[in-house]
């Protein structure tokens, strides 16, 4: 069973970077007081796979938190994938659906160079979403793939 296990924002395109454990999205904005969600309401919340995370960590040879892909989700036992696209994924009362890829930025490299390589294939930056249904998310929620009829 996938949990939430992270939650992050910032508010501010390099802002400082914010954990919480629980937090409310909306729909018109994603997480309160997240710089994403200001930009664009179909890619408002971003997911990132701990495992994704790790695998590029580890080839760009350099371990780093989470939050530095400055990502607003973190997810266990979920990979990300073109095939997802249009999928609606619940994580505790919000619902979500999956919009894109995270494209990895320049700035990864500022954090290790070869980073941003690593996090190219296979979705390993993660998945953009928009907000369906707003509500509280927390720590350890339970994060469901809802099967497509």
């Amino acid at each position: 069973m996938a949990k939430l296990i992270g939650i992050a924002t910032h508010q501010d395109s390099r802002g400082e970077i914010h954990t919480h454990n629980e937090i409310q999205i909306s729909l018109e904005t994603g997480l309160e007081k997240d710089y994403q969600g200001k930009k664009n309401p179909n890619t408002s919340v971003t997911l990132l796979s701990k495992k994704s995370w790790e695998l590029a960590c580890a080839q760009a040879g350099k371990e780093l938190n989470w939050t530095e892909r400055r990502a607003n989700l973190l997810i266990d036992d979920i990979e990300f994938s073109d095939l997802m696209v249009g999928q609606q994924i619940q994580i505790g009362n919000v619902l979500l659906e999956i919009t894109k890829e995270t494209d990895p930025c320049s700035r990864m490299d500022e954090l290790q160079p070869g980073l941003k390589e690593a996090l190219s294939p296979d979705w390993r930056g993660g998945a953009r979403c928009k907000v369906l249904r707003k509500g509280e998310v927390t720590i350890g929620d339970k994060v469901t793939i809802l099967k497509r009829f």
